[in-house]
């Protein structure tokens, strides 16, 4: 009865999702609402209101009551919808612990001898589970909304839980007519088939739900925007309540992005980073366009700029995450989370694609002329910057794009398979990520408004001279570094000391947490840059094949095998080498593994590294030879690590960001009531 109980939370919460699109939209047909919004409207002259009692005052009538009476029952709509879908998902959870095989789902993606923390996380492992999870982030998304939104004005409220209501109602479709996740197997499986193995790690446990936060936090940015185009209420204010869930959504996706990219290096036992992946580029869009959004949007809260621009990146970073989505779940992909492999089901994620991106941008094409332009400011300023960074970042974007769907439009088109991969990545964004930096450094050092060249240049002369020096220092020191790590490797220092220097000559204790939580993000920007042009530049690789006793060199470490054994595991058996690393000192040992999983049956590569101040080991056990010898490939990664902690940082820096700004806010809430 789990199962059917979990289909029938999941259905109730599709009619609670559908009605509360209804309330929605009567709500917005009411004309009280109308005159309510038109009449603190300041520039619009008293003459050209509508004069009836109905449009200027509600009190007391019965549009104001119906009014009053819809609006309050969304919000207890959209709570009670968010518990139900949550509730389906907690259920489906439960079969996967208890290995239900009589649900057609656990039986294809669980097994009873898998570690309690993989069956758990089996429930997310897979197409059906994972859009599950997506509907119940969203839903719970539109609750938190309902619930903690109290500063955008109540009309442009509805239209944003309209919005969400109308993306989840898609969705939910999706789930109960395309991808149930609650079929039964009649009769029920003998025994599971198992979660691909490369996916039973911690990091993959916990992984997607952080970055699904993220995909299914940008909803609400998106669906603020469209709120904001219904009642055309694009202001300082708008953004000011914006502003906190658009940063909630990228900190997640920086986490999410990070611990992936972590992830893929430790696991998949080819010693990279990032691959530029179809999949790893469906999380990076997204991110770059909320990083856009996010500037964007603290010029519009700050200084009244960029309206349509920040109403417009709102629409795209959404949209991001519905073609990565569309990527990851339509099978037009092959990889190891990539999801599903049932092009009928991509029909429909590409309809719901179509409908939602189109919708959105032809609703912004025939509001945007209603959405008054903002303050001006001067090129040389820092909203000027923020602009260039908009650009930078959209420009970027663009070729990521471009880059993912061109071979998979192409191949459709042709049937001729086309492979885009990091040459072109790193030659068609690499230079416009440094110029990136270059901005990223400048900006937080103008002054609003205007700002004039002397002064400005006397604020950048340190950072300046640090990069010159930087860059001297290190092309004699390595004369065979190429340019892009080498210009990479040197900005990294000026963006790390130009971060900094908005701190300079103020009073620490008084600064605002949001201060610190920028400085922070941007220095963690600057170490991140400094790891992957290190990785880039000074990375040793040995392909050997070892006999037991042999030494191998790799960078300034001596690697001897002293043997290979057999292991095994709850559900699996290895094979795995003892290694003995020194460089001068006490040797270390290492443990890597080629491990067999009978269910389903994989072989994998479990590396093994050895983190050092100043880089990873990074060693792993292949196949054995006819002749006895192992496969042994062996890396030596100068900080690398910075990448991750970069990348940490980065996301330390948005979660000190979005304390500081709620924090704010109360005080500034407590202070107007104080006033009142």
């Amino acid at each position: 009865m789990i199962a059917e109980a979990g289909l029938v939370a999941l259905w109730l919460g599709a009619a609670l999702c559908a009605l509360q699109l209804v309330l929605v939209v009567l709500a917005l047909k009411t004309p009280f609402v109308l005159s309510e919004v038109e009449a603190r409207e300041a520039s619009a002259p008293p003459a050209a209101r509508p004069s009836t009692s109905l449009r200027t005052n509600g009190e007391g009538n019965e549009a104001g009551e119906t009014w009053r009476a819809l609006s309050s029952a969304i919000r207890p709509v959209a709570v009670a919808q968010g518990l139900l879908t949550c509730l389906a998902f907690a259920l489906l959870i439960l079969l996967f612990v208890r290995v239900d095989l009589s649900v057609l789902l656990v039986a294809q993606n669980d097994h009873s001898e898998k570690p309690f923390l993989y069956r758990f996380a089996a429930s997310w492992g897979n197409h059906e589970g994972s859009m599950l999870m997506w509907v119940s982030i969203l839903s719970i998304a539109g609750a938190a909304v309902a619930v903690l939104e109290r500063r955008l004005n109540e009309r442009t409220l509805v239209a944003t839980l309209g919005g969400q209501a109308a993306i989840g109602l898609g969705f939910y479709a999706f789930l109960l007519f395309a991808s149930n996740p609650f079929a039964r197997l009649t009769p029920p499986a003998m025994e599971g088939q198992g979660l691909n193995p490369l996916l039973q790690d911690p990091g993959l446990a916990f992984h997607p739900p952080t970055l699904y936060l993220g995909y299914v936090g940008l909803s609400v940015a998106f669906s603020f925007a469209i709120g904001a185009l219904v009642t055309r209420d694009v202001g300082p204010a708008f953004a000011r309540a914006m502003r906190p869930w658009v940063l909630g959504a990228w900190i997640f996706l920086t986490i999410g992005i990070t611990a992936g990219s972590y992830w893929a290096y430790y696991e998949l036992g080819w010693g990279g980073w990032w691959f530029w992946d179809p999949v790893e580029n469906a999380s990076l869009m997204p991110w770059l366009a909320a990083t856009a959004l996010l500037h964007s949007v603290t010029v519009l809260a700050t200084r009244d700029g960029l309206r349509a621009w920040t109403v417009m990146l709102g629409v795209v970073a959404f949209s991001m995450s519905m073609v990565g989505t569309f990527l990851v779940r339509s099978g037009i992909l092959t990889s190891v989370h990539a999801f599903a492999v049932d092009p009928r089901r991509g029909s429909f994620l590409l309809a719901l694609l179509a409908l939602y991106i189109g919708g959105a941008l032809a609703l912004f094409a025939l509001r945007v002329g209603t959405v008054r332009e903002g303050s001006r400011f001067d090129a040389l300023s820092r909203e000027g910057s923020l602009v260039l960074n908009n650009l930078l970042l959209t420009v970027i974007l663009g070729i990521v794009l471009v880059g993912t769907l061109y071979p998979l439009i192409l191949e459709g088109v042709t049937g001729e398979k086309l492979s885009v991969g990091p040459p072109y990545f790193n030659s068609a964004a690499g230079p416009l990520a440094l110029i990136l930096g270059v901005v990223m450094v400048a900006g937080p050092l103008m002054r609003w408004r205007r700002e004039e060249v002397k002064p400005l240049l006397r604020r950048l002369a340190p950072a300046a001279a640090l990069v010159l020096i930087a860059l001297v220092v290190i092309k004699v020191t390595a004369p065979a570094i190429g340019i892009l790590p080498l210009l990479g490797l040197g900005l990294s220092f000026g963006i790390m000391l130009g971060s900094i220097e908005p701190l300079i000559g103020r009073n620490l204790r008084r600064t605002p947490l949001f201060t610190w939580g920028m400085v922070i993000a941007h220095f963690g920007i600057g170490v991140a840059l400094a790891g992957m042009a290190c990785d880039s530049a000074f990375t040793a690789e040995r392909l050997v094949a070892a006999s037991v006793g042999d030494r191998v060199q790799v960078g300034p470490w001596q690697v001897t095998l002293k043997a290979v054994t057999p292991g095994f595991g709850p559900n699996w058996t290895s094979m795995d080498a003892t290694l003995e690393a020194a460089r001068g000192g006490a040797p270390v040992t290492l443990l890597p593994q080629a491990r067999y999983y009978w269910a389903p049956p994989t072989e994998t590569s479990e590396s093994a590294i050895l983190t050092a101040w100043n880089g990873q080991l990074y060693t792993v056990l292949g196949s054995q030879a006819e002749d006895g010898r192992w496969q042994l490939r062996l890396w030596w990664k100068p900080f690398v690590t910075l990448i991750w902690a970069g990348g940490g940082l980065v996301a330390l820096g948005g979660a000190l960001a979005l304390i500081g700004r709620v924090l704010r806010e109360r005080r500034s809430a407590k202070n107007r009531e104080a006033t009142a």
